[in-house]
């Protein structure tokens, strides 16, 4: 039987980071960036991407799909999102656009076979730095590696999302899952939570699930810094990070890419 197109996904945006460390996402450090307000957090507006793999593929991609995201003009809170997909030989092409504008592009896929997670010896445990210095490229060399300590994804903490981004898709509420947006927020946590940052920039992610994981869980992150330099000003760092249920379970693994000291702050 053939699928049915997936019909656009209207969402309004909402910004559930106003009051978050990273001052992109307040109203009046962003103007002064040259935005029009604070960003939606980029890990939000993959969250709307999410519906449309989900809605075509429902749990198994939860358990084992792939996503990639990239992120090149800003949303802002209260504005209608628009996501489309379009159906390729691979799975789906994902567009969000805002304003009129295309703010988000990615793709979503669903692999015929399970893969394996990675071996656990391959991603050495380290501990959550017990004070955190400035984030520059001394205290995130390439070659490095991060940790942080679990933390949990609290039944509460997941109510209120669903409700702050609209999610309109059953299956979180009735299974108890973790949202997706949640597995990837790990791979901000394990910069925020290991440097000090100033305002800074999620650009795009690469994702593999390898399972889910349930509300009440506690999530860690063990991530291996592959890259940080400089490109058209800004000041770039890679992570491959793998996400965790209970420190023991891998559930996802990230390839996550972000400014962490953008021009605008060097320049300042």
């Amino acid at each position: 039987m053939t699928a049915l197109p997936l019909a656009p996904y209207r969402v309004a945006a909402y910004n559930t980071a106003h009051d978050s460390e990273n001052k992109i996402h307040d109203d009046a450090t962003a103007r002064r960036f040259g935005f029009g307000g604070g960003l939606v957090p980029g890990v939000d507006v993959y969250a709307y991407m999410t519906h449309m793999p989900v809605a075509r593929w429902g749990r198994a991609w939860l358990e084992h799909g792939t996503a990639e995201c990239r992120f090149f003009k800003p949303v802002y809170d209260g504005e209608t999102v628009v996501v489309t997909a379009t159906e390729t030989a691979d799975g789906l092409d994902i567009a969000v656009e805002s304003r009129g504008e295309a703010c988000a592009s990615g793709r979503a896929s669903l692999p015929a076979a399970p893969p394996l997670p990675p071996a656990l010896d391959g991603f050495p445990r380290v501990p959550q730095r017990a004070e955190r210095p400035p984030a520059d490229e001394a205290s995130l060399p390439a070659g490095s590696w991060l940790g942080i300590d679990p933390y949990p994804v609290t039944a509460e903490a997941a109510a209120r999302y669903l409700a702050d981004a609209h999610e309109s898709l059953p299956i979180y509420a009735e299974e108890g899952l973790i949202h997706p947006r949640d597995i990837l927020r790990g791979g901000n946590f394990v910069l925020s939570r290991n440097v000090a940052l100033g305002p800074w920039i999620h650009v795009g992610s690469r994702i593999q699930h390898f399972a889910t994981a349930r509300v009440g869980a506690s999530l860690a992150v063990r991530a291996h810094i592959t890259g940080n330099y400089e490109h058209k000003g800004h000041r770039f760092v890679e992570l491959d990070a793998l996400v965790l249920a209970g420190d023991a379970r891998p559930i996802a693994r990230l390839s996550h890419t972000a400014i962490y000291r953008p021009r605008q702050v060097i320049a300042a």
